[in-house]
């Protein structure tokens, strides 16, 4: 059954999309290090951007200029040039999770609402999504420039929920990293988590998911 692992079938699921539904860090890593040349800064390795990751583009940019002890001032620069890259190669090797696809198919023929919530940018989230033949599962995604605020904060989950009319303990976050389940906690709502994602090197079981699933195949 659907969900059996928890035990109730949510109306709303919202799934995190890097590190949750598609594995993404070599697309990164490619367009990381062509902005990097752009700028003549040193290559950073695909094993260290999956450690970074999760968070947010802009964090990572942090990051990478931390890791290499350069400025902060680079910032702005580096995220344009890093933005422009992936726009144009946001899935030259990016692939989706297995029981991802077989999941949103489910949820879809059970007629649950479903929103892909995400920190990645709107723009290379969409592409990403629409060149893996993922978009048209979604009734609503949230980049990380869609809101005011980003996860942690709650407000996009409570933007999904307000949006179809859902009461936190109806819903559901599907993610990968603490921020994932630090903002279903504060909406309210419950949260299942996957090991296998980008959560800046930390166990996901440490930051106190409601479930935790080692594939979401496992949810089918």
């Amino acid at each position: 059954m659907l969900f059996a692992p928890l035990k109730f079938i949510p109306r709303l699921v919202m799934f995190d999309l890097d590190g949750t539904l598609v594995d993404s860090v070599a697309d990164i890593a490619l367009s990381l290090n062509r902005a990097l040349g752009d700028m003549a800064l040193p290559e950073v390795s695909e094993a260290q951007v999956r450690t970074w990751v999760g968070r947010g583009a802009s964090r990572l940019i942090y990051c990478v200029l931390e890791h290499q002890h350069r400025p902060a001032d680079l910032h702005d620069t580096l995220m344009a040039r890093f933005m422009a890259r992936y726009q144009v190669s946001v899935c030259e090797e990016s692939t989706v999770y297995p029981g991802a696809r077989e999941l949103l198919a489910a949820c879809r023929k059970a007629g649950i609402h479903l929103a892909c919530v995400t920190n990645k940018p709107y723009a290379p989230a969409k592409a990403l999504l629409e060149e893996l033949d993922l978009l048209a599962y979604f009734d609503l995604l949230l980049g990380g420039d869609s809101l005011t605020h980003k996860k942690p904060h709650p407000a996009p989950l409570q933007h999904c929920l307000h949006t179809f009319g859902i009461e936190p303990d109806q819903a559901l976050m599907v993610g990968d990293s603490r921020n994932d389940v630090e903002a279903a906690h504060a909406a309210g709502v419950r949260c299942v988590a996957v090991p296998y994602g980008y959560n800046h090197g930390e166990p996901i079981e440490d930051c106190q998911p409601d479930w935790q699933v080692e594939s979401l195949s496992e949810l089918l």
